[in-house]
């Protein structure tokens, strides 16, 4: 009994020794994972101080000094854990079935004593069944519990060398771990020495050091700090998707327009705001592409600018005037970023139902009609022409978007890639957004999708190429019309736009005006000053000989746009010199030819507006004399200078005034007065004053649709002027 009551005891902490195994070797492996972070965590600031190489070595070596305790957790695993385990669960196990049937067999035993002690004397028959029973359990009970003393004797014998086995592994284990650690340590231990006589040195320097900044210090402090010194950066590509961020005053919606401080950030296309930084985010502007922005100068505050959206407006307002500059680039760097992503489906039907259309139509600035019928008026006049009823580059159905220098229409897709080439190769418009000049309307219906895919796509077919579907990747779009506009790799021999000349589509010539290449001036018996034009030459010389540059200056003279357009397709210098002429330009020439459309087409693809002849005189000069009203104003409005005299040292003003000619005089002093109340509004002035744009309007408008009234003002000033 007492074996028995020892090998139960012995089996119990045996258990607990193999939950309390098990935990250490949970612990073990925390710590284990826990030192694994501690070590990369020492990496990772050895990297973050490579510039100081003794940091960075010694931290490095730090790294490697730490002993192995997988080792130590297997060997525990294996020897105390597994063992044991096996030994309480499979010997103990049967132990414990043993004892159960022990226990059984005895209580059987007790019962039949029991019963034959009770059996009566004068019943022989109960007690001779009584005797027999007894005997039968008390030798089933013997020969039972010889085998439980067997078993206990065995477990008593094995638990000596199956304990002290375990426990001599456990020993080996770490004798192991700690042998390792000696090891590691003793082989840096002239490192540590050399180390801590460098940290010495360390510490000297640093006192060193210190002393010199704190003298740096108090002198600085002496300087004035009271400028500002805001940074005022923005990235569209920064990898956070936060274009820039910063606090701004907003101004609140309701009826008392207060005035609250809110932290704002362009993120994701959106602009956002937050009250407290942990806050959620607020959407002011929840499309980017749908909005416009603008400072504002006629509120009571400083520095406020408005963003405009189709829904709503936000007045905001920065610190500083460099703040608020800053913030407008920044909005307008972000739409223009927006414009370059592919669209959502959100966003195009949401601007087929809110945009607005140009503040300038086809229809007379006099005339007030609605702004949606507008721009409807836009978009059916482009799109009836032959192509423009699907996108140039990818047969996109209904088309909202333009080159206007190219004059084609594209989809929103394709403008975002062509807005990706640049400026100095595609300009982009939007049909509904923008505003629409009349004169830049008349040369989208001058060329068109067919006329440019019959120059820039030529010879596709003849190099086995496909042309990108509505359903090609963005890839494959942006790969095509790279090769199509800025490689150029599918034009045809220069002349085969030919056909277009003498085709349905050439385009109407008037009368052959007075030739100007080397005008001079007389006086009649009135006083009048007159020009003494040239007869018109004709040229029969075949287009397909001629160099790009010299097709250009003819064709911009005939006012023919598909030739011009070809004849820049293959290089030719928009602002070429052609000495043989007296150094005029090809928009010089299309002054000459009396085309307002041509000079369009030339400005649009970078004409220089303030380049002069031989003469010295511009393009501004030419259509003054030859009393072009709506190329005056065009020019103008282009930017074209008129300070400065020709060879006889007339400006375009003189010159008009000697014409009599009353609308180009009108233009001419008001683009003066314009000019002198910009400078004197200093460099963030206003484009113009309202009465000049509208004015400037009024002029295109009537240059485009009704130029026969012009020329009857001319005429009646003139007599007026005799």
């Amino acid at each position: 009994i007492s074996k028995a009551v020892s090998t139960l005891l012995c089996l119990k902490f045996k258990s607990k020794l193999v939950k309390l195994c098990s935990g250490m070797i949970e612990a073990g492996k925390a710590y284990v994972s826990a030192n694994k972070l501690f070590v990369n965590g020492i990496r990772d600031l050895s990297q973050q101080c490579k510039k100081d190489e003794m940091i960075s070595v010694s931290f490095s070596d730090e790294a490697e000094t730490r002993p192995s305790h997988f080792i130590l957790f297997d060997q525990a695993q294996r020897s105390v854990k597994q063992q044991l385990h096996n030994f309480v669960k499979e010997d103990v196990r049967k132990f414990k079935e043993t004892k159960k049937h022990f226990d059984r067999v005895r209580e059987d035993m007790e019962i039949a004593q029991v019963k034959n002690a009770q059996a009566p004397r004068n019943k022989p028959h109960e007690v001779e069944e009584a005797t027999s029973t007894l005997s039968i359990t008390r030798k089933c009970f013997r020969h039972l519990a010889l085998d439980y003393v067997l078993q206990i004797n065995v477990l008593q014998a094995k638990k000596k060398f199956e304990i002290l086995d375990a426990m001599l592994s456990f020993m080996h284990a770490q004798y192991s771990l700690f042998q390792q650690g000696y090891n590691l340590l003793d082989e840096i231990d002239p490192y540590m020495k050399k180390l801590a006589a460098e940290l010495d040195q360390l510490v000297i320097d640093s006192a060193m050091e210190k002393r010199e900044m704190e003298h740096k210090h108090a002198t600085i402090q002496q300087r004035d700090f009271s400028y500002d010194d805001t940074k005022v950066e923005f990235n569209v590509d920064a990898p956070n998707g936060v274009v820039m961020e910063g606090y701004l005053f907003k101004r609140a919606s309701n009826a008392f327009k207060t005035w609250n401080r809110r932290w704002f950030s362009i993120q994701n296309s959106q602009l956002v705001y937050q009250k407290k930084l942990k806050d959620s985010l607020t959407v002011v502007v929840e499309d980017l592409r749908l909005c416009s922005v603008k400072p504002c100068e006629d509120i009571e505050r400083r520095f406020c600018f408005e963003v405009v959206s189709p829904s709503k407006s936000c007045m905001l307002q920065a610190e500083s005037e460099k703040l608020r500059q800053a913030w407008i680039q920044a909005v307008q760097a972000s739409i223009a970023s927006a414009y370059r992503e592919s669209p959502d489906t959100y966003y195009i039907e949401h601007l087929d139902r809110t945009a607005s259309p140009s503040t300038s139509s086809i229809d007379s600035a006099s005339e007030p009609r609605d702004r949606s019928a507008r721009g409807e008026t836009i978009l059916q006049r482009i799109q009836c022409l032959p192509g423009n009823e699907q996108c140039c580059d990818c047969g996109q159905a209904d088309p909202r978007w333009a080159s206007i220098n190219l004059g084609i229409l594209l989809c929103i897709e394709c403008s975002g890639i062509h807005r990706s080439l640049g400026v100095h190769c595609s300009k982009v418009r939007s049909l509904t957004l923008d505003s629409w000049e009349p004169e830049l309307l008349k040369l989208m219906c001058e060329l068109g999708n067919s006329v440019i895919n019959h120059i820039y796509e030529g010879s596709y077919q003849e190099q086995g190429l496909k042309k990108p579907l509505p359903s090609s990747s963005r890839q494959e779009k942006e790969a095509w019309i790279k090769a199509k506009y800025v490689e150029k790799k599918f034009l045809k021999k220069l002349g085969s736009t030919e056909i277009l000349i003498n085709g349905e589509r050439k385009p109407e010539r008037p009368a052959a005006p007075p030739r100007l290449p080397s005008p001079q001036v007389s006086e009649d018996s009135s006083g009048e000053a007159e020009l003494e034009a040239e007869p018109e030459t004709s040229d029969p010389e075949d287009i397909r000989d001629l160099h790009p540059g010299a097709l250009l200056y003819k064709a911009s003279k005939a006012r023919n746009l598909p030739v011009m357009a070809e004849a820049l397709a293959h290089g030719a210098d928009v602002n070429l010199v052609n000495d043989e002429d007296e150094g005029k330009t090809p928009l010089i020439q299309a002054v000459v030819g009396g085309s307002l459309i041509a000079c369009e087409f030339l400005l649009q693809n970078a004409a220089d507006v303030n380049q002069r002849d031989s003469r010295g005189r511009g393009p501004l000069h030419h259509a003054t004399y030859l009393g072009h009203t709506g190329q005056v104003c065009l020019f103008l409005k282009r930017g074209a200078t008129q300070n400065d005299g020709d060879e006889d040292g007339q400006d375009p003003l003189s010159i008009a005034v000697q014409q009599a000619n009353a609308d180009i005089v009108t233009l001419l002093r008001l683009a003066r007065m314009n000019e002198e109340m910009r400078e004197s509004e200093g460099p963030f002035g206003q484009p113009g004053d309202a009465t000049y744009l509208d004015i400037f309007r009024e002029f295109s408008h009537m240059a485009s649709h009704n130029p026969e009234k012009l020329k009857r003002r001319s005429v009646h000033f003139r007599h007026s002027f005799r």
